[in-house]
């Protein structure tokens, strides 16, 4: 393998597109309300972007170190674990990584509140941190809170009430709380990928120690929950509409809807790590689908 191809690699350029969803809604949203602006858009979507390269780079240097990725691993392949990149080489791109993150967040912050030094300011400043932190925190460090089963709240916290609600307020300079309706969808939708993620690897982090829900309660705890992740976005999503103008084209987003269905009937019939592994990219596409739909109708609306 190629330097160039380990690197893209661990990049997991697949993971990208739901980072993406969480600054499409909020953006779709701040149209909605006419608050959108251009600058913020282009900003926020580089600055999402360097902060999931970021996270898949340091989990891909943490769970070799942890011992979470290992030969029997179901899955894409992990650059440190295989040898194409040293973990020396890993810590340096994380560090540039960080280091891009905080340059385009403070570059974000700076085009939204006209100025980094004020209350705003400070609080969305030290928002972007929380998050670096937790991209490394995941999987590096003594105490990773993805060993411990934290990683779904973590999820459903900055992929959907900090990644649509606070791309929001970045846009109107203000809350709207019935805006936590989409970003919970989002949220839920986001969690259902990390769900199927540990749900294809139960076996290997059982043997890593890597302490997950799926570990924590069994394989049927984890498909009730992933039915009621999907299903909770697409009632958040209807409440959400329901609570505003309600027009035919507001609906779009339900045509997601037999996706979801046969994504779920999948996940029911499932019962080994090879067979959830198709069904992380198609719940992420489906999430992008859903957030487009869902904002056009908005806006046709």
């Amino acid at each position: 393998m190629t330097a160039i191809k380990a690197w893209v690699t661990a990049f997991r350029l697949r993971t990208l597109p739901l980072a993406l969803s969480t600054i499409l809604m909020g953006s779709f949203l701040a149209a909605y309300h006419h608050f959108f602006q251009w600058p913020i858009f282009i900003l926020a979507c580089l600055t999402t972007l360097l902060l999931q390269i970021l996270s898949n780079l340091a989990n891909d240097y943490g769970d070799t170190v942890n011992g979470a990725d290992h030969e029997g691993r179901i899955g894409p392949d992990r650059m440190v674990q295989s040898g194409a990149i040293t973990p020396k080489a890993m810590k340096v791109a994380i560090s540039v990584f960080i280091a891009l993150s905080l340059i385009s967040g403070i570059s974000l912050i700076y085009v939204s509140f006209k100025d980094v030094v004020n209350i705003k300011g400070a609080l969305f400043l030290i928002l972007g941190v929380a998050a670096i932190i937790a991209a490394l925190k995941y999987t590096m460090g003594r105490s990773p809170y993805g060993y411990s089963g934290k990683g779904d709240l973590f999820v459903l916290l900055f992929f959907g009430i900090v990644g649509v609600g606070g791309s929001y307020y970045l846009y109107a300079n203000q809350l709207n709380w019935t805006v936590l309706l989409p970003s919970l969808a989002v949220g839920f939708l986001s969690t259902g990928v990390l769900n199927l993620n540990n749900m294809r690897d139960e076996a290997s982090d059982r043997t890593a120690g890597k302490n997950t829900l799926v570990v924590r309660n069994g394989l049927k705890w984890a498909k009730n929950y992933h039915y009621f992740l999907v299903l909770a976005a697409l009632l958040l999503s209807i409440t959400f509409i329901l609570l505003n103008e309600v027009h035919l084209y507001s609906f779009l987003f339900l045509l997601v809807t037999p996706l979801l269905i046969k994504h779920l009937l999948v996940v029911k019939n499932a019962n080994g790590s090879i067979q959830f592994e198709p069904e992380l990219k198609k719940l992420a596409l489906s999430t992008l689908l859903y957030v487009i739909l869902f904002g056009s109708g908005l806006l046709i609306a």
